[in-house]
């Protein structure tokens, strides 16, 4: 019989602090609120680079390094920062991700020159990243894990044309800034957070270190493949010794050596590898097999994306009474199912159901797997594992788009060589004056 997501713990009160059983409960809304922002900060400025390069006078290829800085800030911040919550407990890690978040965005709303861009993303991104992270792990069902992820993936569906709008209502540094929004809920949750550390070992600075130059070179592989390969392999290589004279440092080893937490972690991976691919590959089969306007893609991708954030709430719910091999075969069929019908296909409402099939299955995938290797590992570790597997998701959104952008790389039928463009398709006009 295969093993049911419900397991010890799961009977404690919903969202109850899991380092400290008894605290005063905290809303499932408020963790949605609080981790749902940093979905601002990946897709929100996909549609007003533009504009951001024309008042900074450079290039829209030059302003996309905060895109880039972004990127890496959730992919070192989500590990540093849960190993901060390990180490000094709930209230502590949230005061540090707010004010790395509201530092961040006082840099992007008061000081319009690119190095104060790039620094206030890669803030917040450090900032949001672990907040997320920390509202994931004060989640205690699979319902209230659905629920956070899902507000990721609905906020991650809206933020190109949330973005828009507020850059047309008010600027582009207050699209910038929209990750702030977090800080709502962080002033609500951070009162009922735990004091107490799940940790008690002593903090691991070196495997902290090696753990941010793995990240930091898997972050540029799709951007300078040869050295930052190298670099990966050479970063890995010393984690892993380091490991094995530390397992309960920074890394913990009963975390990485757990096959449910590394076989979660892998297929998170490629779900969001997949999601995120089409992502970028959709718009450009929609942009060469039908007259759309960029405004009319944008709009287009904006529903099967947001279907899937939705319904990926219902799917982790209703997980925790199915087995985990029929969760498992039915997702990575939903994904395959996308990739073979982006494939094959150019008409659009077809190209629109294989995003929507992929959004499906990344979106509850983060959150079903997220409740399967936490279960697999020690209480006290839960932190670690959490900041660990949101990194795999993380890094699969970041070498989803890459792979689909290769030359010749297998994707979309007929997609050209130029590679694919942002989400929402191409870039909107640039405003006149």
């Amino acid at each position: 019989m295969s093993e049911s997501l419900a397991g010890p713990g799961t009977a404690r009160p919903d969202n109850a602090d899991p380092t400290a059983p008894g605290t005063t409960r905290i809303p499932t809304y408020w963790l949605g609120l609080m981790a749902g922002p940093l979905s601002f900060g990946i897709a929100g400025p996909a549609l007003v680079l533009d504009d951001i390069a024309r008042d900074l006078s450079t290039t829209t290829g030059t302003v996309t390094w905060g895109v880039t800085a972004f990127g890496w800030g959730i992919a070192v911040g989500t590990p540093l920062m849960t190993g901060l919550l390990r180490h000094r407990g709930a209230r502590a890690a949230l005061s540090a991700c707010g004010a790395l978040v509201l530092l961040g965005a006082l840099l992007v709303l008061t000081v319009p020159l690119l190095p104060a861009v790039i620094i206030g993303c890669a803030l917040q991104a450090l900032g949001t990243a672990g907040l997320t992270s920390i509202a994931m792990s004060l989640t205690n069902s699979a319902r209230s894990m659905g629920f956070v992820t899902a507000s990721l993936a609905v906020v991650g569906s809206t933020a190109p044309l949330v973005g828009s709008l507020v850059n047309d209502a008010i600027n582009w540094q207050a699209t910038l800034a929209l990750p702030a929004l977090s800080l709502i809920a962080l002033l609500v949750i951070i009162g009922r957070a735990s004091t107490r550390p799940t940790s008690t070992a002593a903090f691991d600075g070196l495997g902290a270190v090696l753990l941010t130059a793995v990240v930091t070179a898997l972050v540029f592989v799709p951007h300078y493949p040869p050295v930052a390969g190298i670099l990966s392999v050479v970063t890995i290589a010393a984690l892993v010794w380091h490991l094995r004279s530390k397992p309960q440092g920074f890394v913990p080893a009963v975390v990485v050596r757990s096959p449910v937490f590394l076989i979660s972690s892998v297929l998170a991976f490629l779900l969001a590898a997949v999601n995120f691919g089409l992502m970028f590959a959709v718009p450009e089969a929609l942009s060469d097999h039908t007259s759309w306007s960029s405004g009319k893609i944008g709009v287009a991708m904006v529903w099967p994306l947001l279907l899937g954030g939705a319904l990926s709430w219902v799917v982790v719910a209703l997980s925790a009474k199915v087995g985990r091999q029929p969760v498992i075969i039915t997702l990575v069929a939903l994904s395959v199912a996308g990739v073979v019908l982006a494939s094959v296909s150019v008409v659009a409402v077809l190209l629109l159901l294989a995003q929507a099939l992929a959004s499906i299955a990344a979106a509850s995938g983060q959150g079903v797997f997220a409740v399967h290797s936490t279960k697999a590992v020690p209480d006290e570790e839960r932190p670690a594992a959490i900041g660990l597997f949101n990194l795999c998701y993380l890094l699969g959104a970041a070498f989803g788009p890459a792979i689909v952008s290769l030359p010749y790389a297998p994707g979309v039928r007929g997609r050209s060589p130029r590679g694919a463009g942002r989400p929402g398709a191409a870039r909107r006009p640039r405003r006149s004056g």
